[in-house]
């Protein structure tokens, strides 16, 4: 049953990161199309010297890399779709698919995939329980298995042949270059990451007022850190009160810093990967064959680096909820024993 829910809960999430994605990409689309339809643009385009534009063209260097956009590659009833959302919807549906077969025909003694989900669902919940606690685990688990599954899976589908490297482009001096890959990968899009870091803000804020109330949380915040009398009291509100703000500001950056540290490594080993395979240009069959040996030692290190992004970012995720939520589970547990 929880299985089950992760896939319609890793569903629901995708198709929520891709309407934050496309309201990134609106932006960008109005303004490629204003400046299009600009008459003065358009006009002084074309007073422009042929010879002075061919000369521009050939001074610009030719980029090279992973670019930092995702590149629109069609709409969809009028949106517009980029080659990571495409990503996104494949894992989430592969995921799907594959949780679905795995509890088709449920086993008392669990066997291949069903054996594989329950030992990846279990062994998180007890690692989450251990630091969440009991009560909040139940209400949190769902949305801290879903992520890690869902970025770890994004991450090593965009390690596979062919992300990145099949697409539209042209024919260079140097092969054929690229310029519009079909796929790319989902967390190498800052718009994806930001999405995640986003909801997690939503629900981290649903949480700790469920938990703790709306004077629960201010308390927390400002209130005071420990137990003192007479005039110091007094005196230490002044600090708290200034250590509440600062914390406030933290978690405000808190969608800032998740969504860049994501983005950061899986950009930077993609495009470390597309180095190395263009180190070597000349001769064609050097070319051809170190472009396949060299990356090969990286593709292993990336596949770790994949594993512990995800990792990384649900413990974060995990942190960042029981600091807010664990002196509530520590008064029910207290309560309970009297």
């Amino acid at each position: 049953m929880k299985t089950a829910k992760t896939g319609l809960t890793l569903l629901l999430l995708v198709v929520a990161c891709a309407g934050l994605n496309c309201g990134t990409v609106f932006a960008a689309v109005a303004n490629a199309r204003a400046v299009v339809e600009n008459p003065a643009t358009d006009s002084a385009a074309r007073k422009a010297p042929e010879a002075t534009q061919q000369m521009a063209t050939a001074a610009e260097p030719e980029e090279h890399g992973l670019p930092e956009r995702a590149v629109e590659i069609g709409h969809l009833f009028g949106l517009p779709i980029t080659n990571s959302m495409v990503v996104t919807w494949v894992v989430a549906l592969g995921l799907i698919v594959l949780t679905r077969l795995a509890m088709r025909k449920m086993k008392e003694i669990p066997d291949g995939l069903q054996n594989f989900w329950e030992w990846l669902v279990e062994g998180l919940y007890d690692f989450l329980e251990s630091i969440l606690g009991a009560e909040l685990v139940k209400k949190t688990f769902w949305f801290f298995l879903t992520i890690f599954i869902f970025i770890l899976f994004t991450n090593w589908f965009g390690l596979i042949p062919g992300v990145g490297t099949i697409g539209w482009g042209h024919l260079g001096p140097h092969g054929f270059v690229v310029e519009q890959p079909l796929l790319r990968g989902g967390n190498a899009d800052l718009n994806m990451t930001f999405a995640m870091a986003a909801i997690f803000m939503v629900l981290w804020l649903i949480w700790a007022l469920s938990t703790k109330g709306i004077w629960g949380v201010a308390l927390h915040l400002f209130g005071p850190k420990a137990e003192m009398a007479g005039v110091i009291k007094y005196l230490m509100i002044v600090v708290f009160f200034a250590v509440g703000i600062l914390e406030v500001i933290s978690i405000l950056y808190r969608p800032v810093s998740l969504s860049f540290r994501l983005f950061g490594n899986i950009f930077a080993g993609e495009n470390l990967l597309e180095a190395l395979s263009n180190t070597v240009q000349h001769p064609a069959w050097a070319k051809a064959v170190f472009s396949a040996l060299l990356p090969v030692p990286f593709y292993f290190l990336e596949l770790l680096v994949g594993l512990v992004q995800a990792f990384v970012l649900m413990l974060l995720t995990t942190v960042f909820t029981v600091l807010i939520c664990a002196h509530e589970e520590g008064e029910g547990h207290a309560a309970e024993q009297h």
